[in-house]
C-alpha cells in the first residue's frame, strides 16, 4: 500500500525520454489505503443512489450483519451441499485456502499461459486430464516453478485447474456480502417517457453500479477478478476459433465467482438467469468496470487537495453548477480592495495639493486677501497646516470661476465697487456665512470641502452686492425721472 502512495524524482537524463505513466485513480487508491472507512462510506452512499438496498441488505453489504443466502435453511439437496463441503476440507497452500497475494501469484501463471492458447476449441468447457491436473495442482501448492510451455500440459488441463481453484475458495470471488447487490444491479432497466420501467437493461447505470461495487471488494479479490475477466474477454473475442461466447463462458464461471457456496441450482431457482446474465455483462464490459467513476475521483482528489466535503454525484453536479456563484464574493472582495487602493492614492494626491496651496497662501505678501484665506483655513477645526495630517479623504480642489454678476458690477460701477470691497476686506469682522454654507461646513470633514464652502460663500456675497447695485441703479433712474 505504501508503494502506491509514494513516488521518486529521478534526475537521470537517460530516463527523461521515457513516457510518463499517469494513474487517474491515484487519489482513489490513496484514500482506499489510508482511510478505508471514509472511502467505503463514500462509495456505498453512491451505490444506494443507484440501487435500492433495504436495511438488512445494506448492513450485509457493509459487513455489519452476516449475509442471508438462499438455501441456507433448506433441507432439500442437503446431500449435494455436504458433498461439496467435503471437497473443500483439505486445504492446501493455494487451493482451498482464503485468497492471498501468494495464491494470486501462483494462479497468475495459469492465466498467463491461457492468454497464449485461446484458440483451443471448447476452452473451459472440455475437461482436461485428471492426472496431469493433480500434478499441476501439487506443484502450485508446493510453490515450485512450473514450465507450462514445456508441452507437458494441455490448455484444457490448465483451464480446468483454474476453474477448480475458483470453486475451492471458501467464498465466491465476488464475496457473499455482495450477492444481493448483484441481483439488484441485474434489475436496473430503462424508463419510458411516462416514467414506467421497461424490460430494456440500463447499461450505463449497471456499469456505474459495478464500478462502485468493485471498488469495495477486498484487494486480493479485486486483483484476481480483473485478471480473470480480462482473460474471459479475450477468450470471447476469439469465439470464432474456440466456440466460446461470453454467455457460454458465463455459464462456466458464474457458479465459481458469483453463486453462494454450498447451494445448488434448485436453491437459486429464478435467480439463475439473473446471475448468468450478470456474469455475461461483466465479461462484455470488463474493460470499463475497473475504472473509478469521475465523481469518485473528484471527491478523492478534493479530500487531499481541497477542503470541500465529500459528496455524491448529484451533489457534485450542484456544486459544479454553482461554481460561478461562488466566484462572486471573490470578485466583490477584489473590487473593494481596488477601490480602497484608489481612495488611498486620491487622498495622498489631495493632501499634497492642499499642502502646496497652504504654502502658496503663507508665502503671499500681506494683504486683505491673504488674511481672508488664512481665516478660512483657521475656521475649520481640521484645517490643514504644514506638517499636519488629514484624517479623512478630501475631494479634489476645484478651480474658482468668475460669476456673471461680478462682470456686471465691474462694468457698471467700476472703481467704487473695488474700493468698497477693499474696505470690507479690511474690517476685522468675521465674514458672513449663509445658513446653507454653515450646514455645508458642518457636513464637511476635510479641507477640500471647506474650500468648496468658501467658494459658495464668496459667490453669495457677489450676488448680494449685485442685488444692491441693481437697487441703487433703479433708485437713481427713478429719481432722474
Amino acid at each position: 500500500s505504501d508503494a502506491i502512495c509514494n513516488f521518486v524524482i529521478c534526475n537521470d537524463s537517460s530516463f527523461r525520454s521515457q513516457p510518463i505513466i499517469f494513474n487517474p485513480d491515484f487519489f482513489v487508491e490513496k484514500l482506499r489505503h489510508e482511510k478505508p472507512e471514509v472511502f467505503t462510506e463514500l462509495v456505498v452512499s453512491n451505490i444506494t443512489r443507484l440501487i435500492d438496498l433495504p436495511g438488512a441488505e445494506l448492513a450485509q453489504l457493509m459487513g455489519e450483519e452476516d449475509p442471508k443466502l438462499p438455501g441456507a435453511n433448506s433441507t432439500a439437496s442437503g446431500f449435494f451441499r455436504s458433498l461439496m463441503s467435503l471437497k473443500r476440507k483439505e486445504k492446501g497452500v493455494v487451493f482451498g485456502s482464503p485468497l492471498t497475494e501468494e495464491g494470486i501469484a501462483q494462479v497468475s501463471q495459469l492465466i498467463e499461459y491461457l492468454h497464449k492458447n485461446l484458440r483451443a476449441e471448447g476452452l473451459f468447457r472440455v475437461p482436461g486430464n485428471s492426472i496431469r491436473q493433480q500434478i499441476l495442482k501439487d506443484a502450485l501448492n508446493s510453490g515450485t516453478d512450473i514450465d507450462l510451455d514445456s508441452g507437458e500440459f494441455h490448455s484444457n488441463d490448465v483451464a480446468t485447474l483454474l476453474k477448480m481453484f475458483l470453486g475451492e475458495l471458501p467464498e465466491p470471488l465476488l464475496t457473499h456480502k455482495h450477492f444481493h447487490a448483484h441481483l439488484k444491479i441485474a434489475d436496473l432497466t430503462l424508463f419510458d417517457e411516462k416514467g414506467n420501467k421497461t424490460s430494456t437493461p440500463d447499461k450505463e447505470r449497471q456499469i456505474e453500479a459495478l464500478q462502485l461495487l468493485f471498488l469495495i471488494l477486498p484487494a486480493p479479490n479485486r486483483s484476481l477478478l480483473k485478471l480473470l475477466l480480462d482473460l474471459l474477454y479475450q477468450t470471447a473475442k476469439k469465439q470464432d476459433k474456440n466456440k466460446m461466447s461470453a454467455h457460454n463462458l458465463a455459464l462456466m464461471f458464474a457458479p465459481h465467482i458469483l453463486w453462494p457456496r454450498n447451494v445448488t441450482a434448485n436453491d437459486l431457482q429464478e435467480n439463475i438467469t439473473k446471475l448468468n446474465n450478470g456474469v455475461t455483462f461483466m465479461i462484455k464490459h470488463s474493460q470499463k468496470l475497473f475504472k473509478a467513476p469521475v465523481y469518485i475521483r473528484e471527491c478523492a482528489r478534493l479530500h487531499y487537495l481541497g477542503s470541500r466535503a465529500h459528496t455524491s454525484k448529484d451533489d457534485l453536479d450542484l456544486l459544479t453548477s454553482s461554481g460561478s456563484k461562488e466566484l462572486q464574493p471573490l470578485k466583490s472582495q477584489k473590487r473593494s480592495r481596488l477601490d480602497s487602493c484608489h481612495q488611498e492614492e486620491t487622498q495622498q494626491r489631495t493632501e499634497e495639493a492642499l499642502k502646496e496651496l497652504f504654502r502658496h497662501v503663507h508665502n503671499m505678501p500681506d494683504s486683505a486677501k491673504k488674511k481672508k484665506l488664512i481665516r478660512q483655513f483657521n475656521k475649520h477645526p481640521t484645517a490643514l497646516t504644514p506638517g499636519s495630517d488629514v484624517p479623512t479623504s478630501p475631494a479634489p480642489r476645484r478651480a474658482r470661476s468668475r460669476s456673471f454678476s461680478g462682470l456686471i458690477k465691474r462694468k457698471v460701477l467700476g472703481t467704487p465697487v473695488i474700493l468698497e470691497r477693499k474696505s470690507r476686506d479690511t474690517t476685522p469682522e468675521p465674514a458672513r456665512v449663509s445658513k446653507e454654507n454653515v450646514q455645508l461646513l458642518q457636513k464637511c470633514g476635510s479641507p477640500a470641502h471647506m474650500s468648496q464652502a468658501k467658494l459658495k460663500t464668496l459667490e453669495g456675497r457677489k450676488e448680494e452686492s449685485c442685488r444692491r447695485m441693481r437697487a441703487l441703479l433703479l433708485s437713481k433712474d427713478s429719481s432722474s425721472l
